[in-house]
């Protein structure tokens, strides 16, 4: 189901959350790139959007600041759980691939001097 404010027929509500009306970009996107303060135009251009398009972005985040800022916060946190999650994932699995290894292994010892060379650990 989607929602439009009247005003600002380039926000709509998607199970996404806020996104501008036939993409996949989500305001919080946009709000990523203007707390990192990129000028509008620069969004625009990076995005692929119209001027009317994020026009009515800003203008939206301007009218709904409260409410937007709080989706906005809370797409954060749930950004922030999901790295930790994979990040300890992927410790644990790569940890399991490295212990099942043999140092004796070619294909290991080639890889493993690979990495070297490449400064990783």
């Amino acid at each position: 189901m989607t929602t439009q404010d009247e005003n600002h027929t380039s926000v709509v509500r998607t199970e996404r959350g806020l996104t501008i009306s036939g993409t996949r970009i989500t305001i919080y996107q946009i709000m990523d790139y203007l707390k990192a303060n990129w000028p509008p135009e620069l969004i625009r251009q990076w995005l692929d959007l119209t001027d009317k398009q994020i026009t009515d972005v800003i203008d939206y985040i301007n009218i709904h600041s409260d409410e937007v800022e709080s989706e906005y916060q809370s797409v954060l946190t749930q950004a922030e759980e999901n790295r930790k999650y994979w990040e300890e994932y992927n410790q644990q699995r790569f940890a399991r691939i490295a212990a099942s290894h043999s140092d004796n292994d070619p294909v290991w010892m080639k890889i493993q001097a690979r990495k070297a060379a490449l400064g990783m650990k």
